[in-house]
């Protein structure tokens, strides 16, 4: 059995080189950046990112809007609960395709959408004294190169 000054060295070790735990943290503080900036818009930057894949995307399919955002279609349903009670999305069973569910900005959604986008300029301006464009292109290109990995490609 580890003495408890072992185990200590040995968590100590693997927490100091553990990228997930990192880019967590790092995750965690980014985000606090963003919506602090982003409170008086009433959105956080989770809900003005999925707003933004939606008004940005061509492919309105619930699947197409996931595989963009990164998200499974479990999480990205439970998401845009939010924003379809607060009236900022709608999500419709196409009829032609009863499996098929779009999903589109309502006006509500797109004037939210461009009154936050001032603060989230801000957000952007802050972190990017922090993390230089260069680094965000590395994490992007790493982000994409991990989805391959889990995905098997």
């Amino acid at each position: 059995m580890m003495k408890t000054s072992g185990l200590r060295d040995e968590v100590r070790r693997l927490t100091a080189g553990c990228a997930g735990l990192t880019v967590r943290q790092a995750a965690r503080r980014v985000t606090q950046i963003y919506d602090e900036a982003l409170q008086e818009s009433g959105l956080s930057i989770a809900q003005l990112g999925l707003l933004a894949v939606i008004a940005t995307n061509e492919d309105d399919r619930m699947a197409a809007i996931a595989e963009r955002a990164g998200l499974d279609p479990s999480t990205l349903s439970r998401n845009l609960r939010g924003l379809e009670r607060d009236g900022l999305i709608e999500i419709a069973t196409v009829e032609k395709d009863l499996r098929r569910r779009a999903v589109w900005l309502t006006e509500g959604g797109l004037r939210r959408l461009q009154a936050a986008l001032p603060a989230w300029q801000e957000a952007q301006n802050k972190v990017a004294e922090i993390l230089p464009a260069e680094l965000l292109q590395q994490l992007l290109a790493a982000s994409s190169s991990l989805s391959a990995a889990k995905s098997g490609s």
